[in-house]
């Protein structure tokens, strides 16, 4: 495994992204071959060390110096102790290696105690100016505004990142994509930057016409992407669709990448009867993994399966998962002990010529089971809420398979809430206390006879504790066509005035989060057919009472950015309301939003949520939560 520290209760580590950014890992490996001869001491006035070495293990230290006089003595981890940086003159060493980005800084500080020794620094591992636009500190999160994609142009299929320039509304003037394309192997078929001039502006990166412009072979790999400018967060949102070609009728959309490796990841499903579940394992470092490093098992039990092949930097490998874990079928779920070498893994599912894809979810670690959740007080009403869609039962079916997110989560006391489309509950249906290993799908659309949606809601009268953490995989088939798509998201307090730590979150700021912002792209024709998009939008509430219906308004804006028409829409509590844009707004205005232009969804009464996607005139649909800014 990877002993880098990524992600934790304060956000993102930032080193971590700094020190594994592509365009520094050469020098970092050529600091590394420069000190590999040397006695070395270190000084790290910052706790950088664990990460360094993590992701750069040559970097050795003889000597690790510290300021701090109460740790002189200590343990260094290395060995050794710690020593005291006023007596470097005395260390048997032939450098100093100090970790911090600030050369000139570190310079003046140490001068006095160097004397002739050597000083290194990791300056030479700074990004270039142009990805520093705005003056503040080297390591701030927006400076690293990065994430990778899934990317593939083949015979078979292309792939579309499909997003907006929503820094605008955090100030931001300008913005410029840099991007870095890997191939299957992890070499580097391409670099570009695509520049975003207009406030609001649609943003479309297309593989079909990446391979065109640069002249590439068809390819599967990575897209790394940088956004150079960024203001307000660093997180890289986006949908990526997947469209087959020709006679392969496939077609399915996933989320961002989540830009933190991880341990563990959830919700991946054992294969069913005829299904092929391949992972894409796509290692996110210029660090090679390891054979037996990564290892599948099922969910809740401890028998391992590993992949007992190196992974080469940034390669993108397909995994069998059914030949890897054999004799394992759906609804059994499975868990990815990834050793922090990935970000968020995809996986697609081939099923009699079909296929769909669909992506990972990060298990967390630093989360235990939580008895006030049981205890959590009526002002909070039914507490933490996971809406998703059930649609027309008589044409869909829908299930809701429930995930383990957290590493230490033995137990689910679960319950499904059902309700129509004009919020009234149709309902409830007791899961049981579930155990981590359980093995079970459920049929909503035979819970149901009408369109609506379900949440899943903690349900105690079985025992059991819950993480906060609540998360589950939602399958649908059309049952004409045999088209599928499955998506799976977490559990949150929907829509109550009275806050329980973090919950209900905002899009911004502290909660209470009682607004929305959700974004929905707009269809385009794909070889010759028009794609229309959709969302089924849901309005979750932990506690109804007191709700008044939503003030929901649609803005559309061209690709450019420009609003050009607005359309408004209620939905009442506990309701949904199936949004598609061609039936909303004129025929004129969707040609002038054009490919690249989308839906704002915004409503300042509550918050709501969404699932999103694209349909073809043959049945063929897409389907995956929204995501906001």
């Amino acid at each position: 495994m990877l002993d880098i520290s990524t992600f934790g209760p304060q956000g993102g580590n930032v080193l971590y992204k700094a020190l594994s950014h592509p365009l520094i890992v050469n020098e970092m490996r050529a600091l590394e071959q420069e000190l590999s001869a040397r006695k070395v001491a270190i000084y790290d006035p910052d706790n950088y060390l664990r990460t360094v070495q993590g992701l750069y293990p040559k970097l050795k230290a003889s000597v690790i110096l510290t300021h701090d006089s109460e740790e002189v003595g200590k343990d260094d981890g290395q060995g050794g102790v710690k020593h005291a940086i006023i007596h470097l003159a005395s260390c048997d060493v032939d450098c100093v290696l100090a970790l911090s980005f600030e050369k000139e800084k570190m310079k003046t500080r140490l001068g006095g105690v160097l004397g002739d020794k050597p000083l290194y620094t990791l300056e030479k591992a700074r990004l270039p100016g142009k990805f520093q636009p705005y003056k503040r500190p080297y390591l701030d999160k927006c400076n690293f505004a990065t994430n990778f994609a899934f990317f593939r142009e083949t015979e078979q299929f292309s792939t579309r990142l499909v997003t907006a320039n929503y820094w605008s509304n955090y100030g931001a003037e300008a913005l410029c994509y840099w991007l870095r394309l890997f191939d299957e192997t992890g070499a580097v078929m391409a670099e570009w930057e695509h520049k975003v001039i207009d406030a609001s502006a649609g943003v479309v990166i297309d593989s079909c016409e990446v391979k065109e412009r640069f002249n590439l072979p068809y390819f599967t790999g990575q897209l790394f992407i940088h956004v150079i400018g960024a203001k307000g967060h660093d997180v890289v949102k986006y949908a990526l669709d997947t469209y087959g070609k020709g006679n392969d009728p496939s077609l399915s959309v996933t989320h961002d990448a989540n830009a933190w490796p991880s341990m563990r990841f959830s919700t991946l499903p054992a294969p069913d009867e005829g299904e092929e579940v391949r992972l894409w394992l796509q290692n996110s470092h210029g660090t090679l993994i390891p054979k037996g490093e990564i290892s599948f098992n099922v969910m809740g039990e401890e028998t391992h399966f590993p992949i007992m092949e190196d992974i080469a930097p940034y390669e993108t490998r397909a995994i069998d998962v059914g030949k890897l874990v054999p004799n394992i079928t759906w609804p059994a779920q499975l868990e990815l002990r990834s050793g922090q070498h990935l970000v968020r893994p995809r996986y697609e599912i081939v099923q009699r010529g079909r296929t769909r894809i669909a992506h990972m979810n990060v298990e967390r670690a630093n989360l235990q089971p939580d008895p006030s959740i049981k205890a959590m007080s009526p002002l909070m009403g039914r507490g933490f809420v996971l809406p998703f869609p059930v649609l027309s039962p008589s044409e869909f079916e829908s299930f809701v398979q429930p995930n383990p997110m957290s590493e230490s989560l033995a137990t689910m006391p679960l319950r499904l809430d059902l309700f129509d489309q004009n919020g009234q509950e149709l309902g409830s249906h007791f899961l049981g206390n579930l155990p981590r290993n359980h093995k079970g799908a459920w049929a909503v659309h035979e819970l149901m006879s009408c369109a609506g949606h379900a949440e899943l809601v903690y349900d105690f009268r079985d025992g059991g504790v819950a993480d906060g953490w609540l998360h589950a995989l939602m399958r649908y088939r059309h049952k004409q066509t045999d088209h599928a798509a499955e998506t799976s998201f977490g559990g949150h307090i929907f829509n109550t005035l009275m806050t329980w730590r973090s919950e209900p979150q905002s899009y911004s700021g502290p909660p209470p989060g009682l607004t929305t912002r959700l974004f929905l792209k707009l269809g385009q024709m794909f070889e010759g057919q028009s794609l229309q998009s959709f969302c089924q939008l849901i309005y979750p509430t932990s506690l109804r009472e007191g709700r008044e219906s939503s003030q929901t308004c649609l803005h559309l804006h061209t690709a450019t950015g420009e609003e050009i028409a607005n359309v408004s829409i209620q939905i009442q509590p506990s309701g949904s309301y199936m949004v598609k844009p061609h039936e909303l707004f004129e025929v004129d205005a969707l040609k002038q939003a054009g490919e690249g232009g989308y839906v704002l969804i915004r409503d300042l009464t509550c918050r709501l949520f969404g699932y999103h996607g694209l349909q073809s005139p043959q049945g063929a649909f897409s389907l995956d939560h929204m995501f906001g800014f």
